[in-house]
């Protein structure tokens, strides 16, 4: 498949970017506030224009020479994506007027060879556009006023220029890739684990809590099979949220849980040691909740000291008492710093998705369903007894079944359990979340 051509929005904090590439994708993808910096690492966006695609980067605002630790990943990370695009709009306020800053950046870019596009944002009238005269000054290319608030001014005249040397494409194309959100608490090592496995400095990394705010997206291919990895914020107990930024970007997370095939629950081991939080079970509530496929990673595993042969397994019983309810999802012992184990992400990742989109014949179900029903009967409740006739399974991801019944009263939380624990026994399941549902039969039918 041919590779879409790549468009990087740069610029120095609070321009604007994010309110700009918002307005290409559509919707709110990246979070807007007015707090510099709030965009930290490129964020990827396919964009369609006039049956045009091309990917989009949104970048963290530059600031050249900012000593400060944050910052400095920010230009980096805009330094690379300038390297990866092919064309770059460099977008300043004009509302603001040329800054040293502005003059600074306008520098770098020109040595970068790539065709720059210069986006005066925030002129949201006419009589605004005498604003953008200044801007010459930066030696760039000719200066197109836009709003990218409000969607005026001259969005479409800029993306006409940009895009005009680009194909259009009617072709739709299906994909198969396996989309993988790496979701867990703050500073559990998600970032690094993005890092290691696609090899290069793509998510900032820092001990500074809360450092990843968006849901980033990468793709990467491992034995012929492509990923969609999402980097996502750590997400803190409710009550440590703070307002605003912070909160758009849990709820980010937590939607990329919603919108993924299969989350990696990262959860610290030099923590987990004493116990598992009740933060990384709400988590792991959260992503059983959605319906997805899960993978623990037990991260910093080489922190651990004293390690002997049977530390896993210890870990492992330790586990076990402590998230029952977890039984049934792979736990993996990693390192993002050694790279222990880490291509075991991908194999474990590929087979639950298979379980988690694994469908079972009705014939063999019932089979199932009806011996596990004769091996333990339901007790009678007021001198009835719980009937199971029929069962089929209504869908995937994950797997639903549904039980019709003579008395769906009858069929208790415990007995709904058992069966659960039988369908996996004779099919596996492991990693994905099962849904039985039930219906009553009505009583025409039952005669």
């Amino acid at each position: 498949m041919k590779r879409k051509p790549i468009i990087a929005v740069v610029g120095r904090p609070n321009v604007g970017k994010s309110t700009f590439v918002n307005r290409l994708v559509g919707k709110r993808q990246s979070i807007v506030d007015d707090l510099p910096g709030v965009t930290r690492d490129r964020i990827y966006f396919d964009v369609e224009w006039q049956d045009k695609q091309f990917t989009v980067i949104d970048t963290g605002g530059i600031v050249p020479g900012d000593e400060d630790e944050i910052m400095l990943s920010i230009y980096d990370q805009a330094k690379i994506a300038c390297e990866e695009a092919d064309k770059i709009i460099f977008l300043v306020d004009g509302i603001d007027g040329v800054t040293p800053v502005d003059e600074d950046i306008a520098n770098i870019l020109r040595q970068s060879d790539k065709p720059i596009f210069l986006a005066v944002n925030k002129v949201d009238s006419h009589n605004q556009i005498t604003m953008i005269s200044d801007f010459y000054s930066l030696a760039v290319g000719e200066p197109i006023a836009i709003s990218a608030l409000h969607g005026s001014g001259g969005v479409g005249d800029l993306l006409e220029e940009i895009t005009k040397d680009f194909e259009a494409d009617d072709t739709k194309v299906e994909d198969g890739s396996i989309k993988l959100a790496i979701v867990g608490r703050p500073n559990a090592g998600k970032s690094s684990i993005v890092n290691a496995l696609l090899g290069e400095k793509r998510v900032i990394v820092s001990d500074v809590s809360g450092t990843t705010r968006d849901s980033i997206d990468s793709r990467l291919t491992y034995n012929e099979q492509e990923f969609v990895i999402v980097d996502t914020a750590g997400i803190r107990k409710k009550a440590k949220v703070d307002y605003g930024v912070e909160k758009f970007a849990v709820d980010r997370a937590i939607r990329s849980i919603k919108e993924c095939d299969v989350a990696l629950l990262v959860i610290d081991a030099a923590e987990a040691i004493n116990g598992i939080s009740d933060q990384d079970k709400k988590i792991a509530s959260i992503i059983t909740e959605a319906g997805k496929g899960m993978v623990i990673a037990i991260n910093k595993w080489d922190l651990i000291e004293d390690k002997k042969s049977n530390t896993i397994n210890k870990f492992e019983q330790k586990l076990a008492n402590e998230i029952p309810f977890l039984d049934y999802v792979p736990k993996i012992y990693i390192s993002a710093v050694t790279h222990q184990r880490l291509n075991n992400i991908f194999t474990r990742v590929v087979e639950v998705q298979k379980e988690h989109s694994k469908r079972v014949s009705t014939g063999l179900l019932n089979k199932v369903i009806n011996e596990a029903y004769a091996l333990n009967p339901p007790q009678t409740i007021r001198n009835k007894r719980l009937k199971i006739m029929y069962v089929t399974q209504a869908s995937t991801e994950p797997p639903t079944f549904i039980l019709f019944v003579n008395d769906e009263k009858l069929l208790k939380d415990h007995y709904k359990r058992y069966m659960e624990n039988k369908l996996r026994e004779a099919f596996g399941f492991f990693g994905t979340p099962i849904r039985i549902a039930v219906r009553q039969r009505s009583e025409k039918k039952n005669k």
